[in-house]
């Protein structure tokens, strides 16, 4: 403890540690967070980093971060990339750009060329830059739609994708290697970067929809209420829409604009009940046609639509992610696609459906976008939490921003054509099968509570789920076809009179303490209202006999 008092370089984590050895004398409280801070180092995976801010190693702060950077440079140097550039992307996260200056300087130190930008950017036009700047890697320092109290550092190599093993595990063994932080060498040698690249990813994002089937007169009769959940995301998005002439989306001006503290929700995720309930009053009291809400790093897409009868309803990401990919296809008729849709396993079995009718390739990966985006010639990838890639030549990770534009350059078509999504999600579930999705998830407190539900799932599976006899478990921790080893169970389910399949899948998150169920049934029925009602009940019946799966019990 006194040996990472003396390294750190930040006077305010100094002062949080010395006060909280001091109370944990008395305080309980304090000496459990004082354990934990120093239970572990902060682990680094293919996620990078990740967890809340404050002093010791299994926290974020200047100390764990020089130490990731460092074993970065030293990996990127062992790989023959000394006096190549790096470029660094940060949010507005606290301590961010902190963040950003230390791993630039840790960079410069190693004989790389740091490039970091001026400003706060959008993590897609960070991993938009790491091409166009030819660099080989780049650092996001961003913790998505985690809590205000969290912060990350996501790390991306020469190709512009995520990280993913075996790299973590190299990257991972140089940072242990980072006994004592005063003895990096740091160096000023940085370049900065303006505005250039964000301009350039403007003009990617504008031809692609400028290219479509739409005119601008269409584009513009759309009416959006935006929210950027306190993030990045409100200037780059406006500069967008305005270049692709999509109407300037009504902002929710209390969320417009960035603040780490993120007053007016708890968990700043659009998925998180009440996260878009100022985009919903606006937009009813404004008559717009659609709610368009990025995470706080605008990776992420969610979407809300009024109803028939004029109540607003958000979409599920898997509603999101089927429509842009009939769109894709949609707007693309006058010309043969050749390619592969893909989506996380996870997600739903619909996409499968929807590539294989337009003749089409289709390809399930394991869940995060570092899985998705590296299937050969993607066309379109999506993952059922608010991730798509619509443009994958250009970003190849997930893009909230050109996601929106695409969603929107959609409507513009359907309301020329007096449809709605709605319509759409009907016209697919008439084709397909009607796939209704539903999600519990557990939080947990203790780390050991994860292994426990799923060593209970293993050695106990169940054999009745939901009133369907289970036809089949795959445990992914010993892989699956063409899939990595990952920690997760799959249950298929034979289905029953109605239910034509069913599906259950149970994992840790890799990104928060949650354990995550996914429900799935396929309903087939000319009479659509009866699907639904058939669907509703049986994911009813399903998660209830599923929510105990993740307390350990069956």
């Amino acid at each position: 403890m006194q040996h990472w008092l003396a390294q750190d370089p930040d006077q305010v984590t100094r002062d949080q540690l010395t006060q909280l050895v001091a109370d944990a004398n008395a305080n309980e409280v304090a000496l459990r967070e004082l354990e934990d801070a120093f239970s572990a180092p902060l682990e680094f995976g293919t996620a990078g980093l990740r967890g809340p801010l404050g002093p010791g190693p299994n926290r974020m702060n200047r100390v764990t971060v020089l130490q990731a950077a460092a074993g970065l440079a030293k990996y990127l140097v062992a790989n023959g990339e000394i006096g190549q550039p790096i470029v660094i992307g940060f949010d507005a996260r606290y301590n961010s750009d902190v963040f950003a200056n230390d791993t630039a300087q840790v960079m410069a130190g190693a004989g790389l060329k740091p490039i970091i930008f001026s400003h706060v950017v959008p993590t897609p036009v960070l991993a938009y830059s790491i091409s166009q700047l030819s660099a080989c890697a780049g650092v996001m320092v961003t913790a998505s739609h985690n809590p205000a109290q969290d912060n990350g550092y996501k790390v991306y190599l020469s190709d512009g994708r995520q990280i993913v093993s075996p790299v973590d595990t190299k990257i991972s063994k140089q940072i242990r290697s980072v006994v004592d932080v005063r003895k990096i060498n740091l160096a000023t040698e940085i370049e900065i970067l303006s505005e250039i690249i964000t301009k350039s990813y403007v003009e990617a994002v504008t031809h692609l929809i400028t290219s479509g089937p739409t005119t601008s007169a269409q584009r513009r009769e759309i009416k959006s209420v935006y929210t950027a959940m306190h993030g990045v995301g409100w200037q780059t998005l406006k500069e967008v829409f305005l270049a692709a002439e999509i109407s300037e989306p009504i902002a929710v001006t209390e969320q417009r604009d960035p603040d780490p503290a993120f007053p007016t929700v708890a968990f700043p995720n659009p998925e998180e009940k009440g996260a878009l309930d100022l985009a919903l009053a606006l937009a009813t009291q404004s008559g717009a046609d659609v709610v368009i809400a990025n995470d706080p790093d605008a990776d992420r897409l969610a979407i809300a639509l009024p109803t028939i009868d004029n109540n607003w309803l958000a979409l599920r990401g898997d509603q999101i992610g089927c429509l842009l990919a009939w769109w894709i296809i949609e707007r693309n008729s006058d010309q043969k696609l050749i390619g592969t849709f893909a989506n996380s396993i996870v997600s739903s079995m619909l996409l499968e459906q929807i590539a294989k009718h337009a003749g089409l390739n289709y390809e399930a990966t394991l869940t995060g976008f570092k899985w998705v985006s590296r299937v050969p010639n993607l066309l379109f990838g999506y993952e059922e939490a608010l991730g798509y890639c619509v443009d994958p030549q250009n970003v190849k990770d997930k893009d909230g921003i050109s996601a929106a534009a695409m969603f929107l350059e959609m409507m513009a078509f359907l309301a020329h054509s007096n449809k709605t999504p709605w319509d759409i999600l009907d016209e697919l579930a008439l084709s397909h099968g009607h796939h209704a999705t539903d999600q519990i998830v557990v939080r947990v407190t203790e780390v050991a509570q994860v292994g426990v539900v799923m060593s209970g799932l293993r050695n106990s599976p169940p054999k009745l789920l939901g009133g369907m006899a289970v036809s089949r478990i795959d445990d992914l921790e010993m892989g699956l076809g063409n899939l990595p080893a990952t920690d997760a169970v799959v249950i298929q389910l034979a289905g029953n009179g109605e239910v034509e399949n069913a599906r259950v899948i149970i994992r840790p998150s890799g990104t928060e303490p949650k354990i995550k169920c996914y429900l799935e049934v396929v309903v087939r029925n000319s009479n659509l209202l009866l699907a639904r009602q058939i669907s509703d009940n049986a994911l009813r019946v399903l998660a209830k006999d599923a929510a105990p799966l993740l307390n350990g019990g069956n």
